[in-house]
């Protein structure tokens, strides 16, 4: 149990910026372990954006509500997710071999392709949470909103870990050790994270388990794309999956909704 909590606590230190145990480092096996925990972050990330929402909805237009919430997502994460959705935008824009491609992901500065990009995700997950969130007054309802959101998006990311190879050749790399190997507790264990918020809308309405389809569709498209172009991914790739497959999440319940 011991084992299993600074693991969990080297997920929390890698892929957020909550403060940690001092006796908790970036120790490479822990951290290739804590790939089964990666969804459960989405738990913590989405809960607090959740909260958020729904404390200054109740003084404030749902359209700022929405806002607030997004900037303590950014806050939560340190941004980690939407910069490697950026530099993916930037790398597969601008580069036509894969070496060109790893060198622009590489590049800290922000170019055309990641600018643009960036501002039209959000402007699309902006617009995709009001419109789920205007009719929603049960905490409890905009609480798993969030969390399932941000757990799904992150297992469908964390798969690709499972299904593909890491193409760095730089042991320097920050993504590097999630890379090396997993066992059947990483694959077992984020899919667990994943997929349990699902059961209470499932318990709602049992054909919202439908949504799993269209995120996976998008997963699998992006998956497909970085093999052909880079024989693999990188950790601005799975970003990348994560930021994509949540607002393809938004979406979808819009249209289930709509329809069911």
């Amino acid at each position: 149990m011991k084992k299993e909590i600074a693991i969990f606590f080297t997920a929390v230190m890698f892929y957020t910026r909550i403060p940690c145990p001092k006796n908790i480092t970036h120790n490479p096996d822990y951290l290739n372990k804590a790939t089964r925990y990666f969804p459960l972050i989405g738990w913590i990330v989405g809960a607090l954006s959740g909260l958020v929402f729904y404390g200054f909805s109740q003084i404030l237009p749902v359209s700022i509500s929405v806002i607030l919430s997004m900037i303590t997502g950014i806050l939560v994460t340190g941004a980690f997710h939407e910069d490697g959705f950026a530099d993916v935008c930037d790398g597969f824009g601008g580069g036509w071999t894969k070496e060109k491609i790893l060198k622009i992901m590489k590049d800290s500065a922000i170019g055309a392709y990641g600018a643009i990009g960036i501002l039209l995700l959000l402007l699309l997950k902006y617009v995709a949470l009001v419109e789920v969130l205007t009719s929603q007054t049960n905490l409890i309802n905009i609480l798993f909103l969030f969390i399932t959101a941000h757990a799904m998006s992150r297992w469908a990311a964390a798969t690709i870990i499972f299904t593909h190879d890491y193409v760095r050749e730089d042991e320097l790399s920050k993504s590097k050790p999630i890379a090396k190997a997993f066992t059947w507790k990483e694959v077992v264990g984020s899919a667990f994270w994943g997929l349990l918020p699902l059961v209470y809308w499932v318990s709602i309405n049992y054909k919202i388990v439908f949504i799993l389809l269209p995120v996976f569709t998008f997963r699998g498209h992006l998956a497909r794309y970085f093999k052909k172009w880079i024989g693999g991914y990188t950790g601005d790739c799975l970003g990348a999956t994560q930021q994509v497959c949540e607002v393809v999440f938004y979406l979808s319940l819009l249209v289930l909704w709509r329809f069911i």
